[in-house]
């Protein structure tokens, strides 16, 4: 589930395997391509950590940030 903390959206994905978070970072960023709308995002192995705010709004949520994550998530259906 993601959390909104300090006008961020945040969750933390933890594959199998290093390959496994890259291949599903390589997903994420086709999406956040196409949306012009691109996350802070950290990897170590297997763990991938998303954060999204929309940079231009002044770093707040906004639908970009819900409707990027929402497509982020069905990554993982």
């Amino acid at each position: 589930m993601w959390e909104e903390k300090d006008n961020k959206l945040t969750k933390s994905f933890k594959f199998n395997d290093f390959i496994e978070a890259f291949g599903f970072m390589s997903k994420v960023a086709l999406l956040a391509e196409k949306a012009n709308h691109h996350p802070t995002w950290t990897n170590t192995y297997n763990s991938v950590d998303i954060t999204l705010s929309t940079h231009d709004a002044g770093d707040v949520v906004t639908h970009k940030d819900r409707d990027l994550a929402e497509k982020i998530d069905s990554l993982l259906k």
